[in-house]
């Protein structure tokens, strides 16, 4: 069972993050990597897979692309790398079913529009490329080992909040976080979360607004986003050992997530008019651990 509690928690980072990789930053809880140190040791899990999502936030388009994964545990110390998202928990964990709380460092590095030759809707291109964003802040949180089925799950909830320090946009995005994740057995765990974002008036310039010159390019109207809260979204991820149990080798990993937009967000013509606000993201990979 020890085997399979650490790989919940690495196939709960891998998966979740996987689709951030490609576009906008998703909402990865920033402590997916916590449960990893609650059985003693450290580890290393990368991983790599085909994420299925939409062309741009809020595109009614969807596509494949490849994104890489990684996570690990040093002396307590957890961290993950998981497609545009580095997280670290500065605060080392216990080992067994105790509280454990988490505060660390987040980067981000948000792909969103950056490339509009992977976009299909002419409009959206007519509206021109964003520079890649970096957004850097912090998360705390708080977590407790051993919960509903056994010794072994876990619950955690956590608050992050980042700030965009250069590329399109300087606005703040905080978002809360809940997952939950079990192992079935010494060969497989399962995970569910749910999360939301609330992005300040930058953030919804730079990719939800339509000017005059844009409007004229694309045909969309004219439209003007306040900020506020942006998006939910619920998520189901799983791993599977193909190579004995859980604790070193090869698993494969699969998940989706489904994220609403909201409010004004979802109002723009970006969304309502060229895409939709239902949003929908899958993944299927591979996973080594060391």
């Amino acid at each position: 069972m020890h085997s399979t509690l650490r790989l919940a928690a690495v196939s709960f980072s891998l998966v979740t993050a996987w689709p951030a990789a490609a576009q906008s930053a998703a909402t990865l809880p920033p402590d997916a990597g916590a449960a990893t140190a609650q059985i003693g040791g450290d580890s290393l899990t990368i991983g790599g897979g085909a994420v299925y999502l939409p062309d741009y936030e809020g595109s009614n388009d969807d596509h494949f692309v490849p994104a890489p994964g990684a996570i690990g545990s040093v002396k307590g110390f957890n961290f993950t790398l998981a497609g545009n998202r580095f997280s670290a928990d500065l605060i080392p964990n216990q080992s067994g079913p105790t509280l454990d709380f988490q505060a660390g460092p987040v980067v981000v590095v948000d792909f969103n529009r950056s490339n509009i030759k992977s976009i299909d809707d002419v409009r959206i291109r007519a509206l021109g490329k964003r520079d890649t964003a970096i957004e850097v802040g912090g998360y705390v949180g708080i977590g407790k080992t051993g919960v509903i089925t056994s010794d072994y799950d876990r619950l955690s909830i956590s608050l992050s909040y980042r700030k965009g320090v250069s590329g399109a946009q300087r606005a703040g995005i905080l978002s809360p976080t809940i997952n939950y994740f079990t192992p079935l057995g010494t060969k497989t765990g399962v995970g569910l979360f749910a999360s939301a974002e609330r992005a300040e008036r930058g953030y919804a310039r730079s990719y939800f607004d339509v000017n005059a010159a844009q409007s004229l390019a694309s045909g969309l109207p004219v439209y003007s986003t306040r900020g506020g809260w942006k998006d939910w979204s619920v998520g189901l991820i799983g791993t599977q050992s193909i190579t004995g149990d859980l604790l070193h080798g090869f698993k494969i990993v699969g998940g989706v997530n489904y994220k609403r937009l909201l409010n004004d967000f979802a109002q723009s013509p970006v969304v309502r008019i060229a895409g939709r606000r239902d949003q929908w993201t899958g993944v299927i990979g591979l996973a080594y651990t060391f």
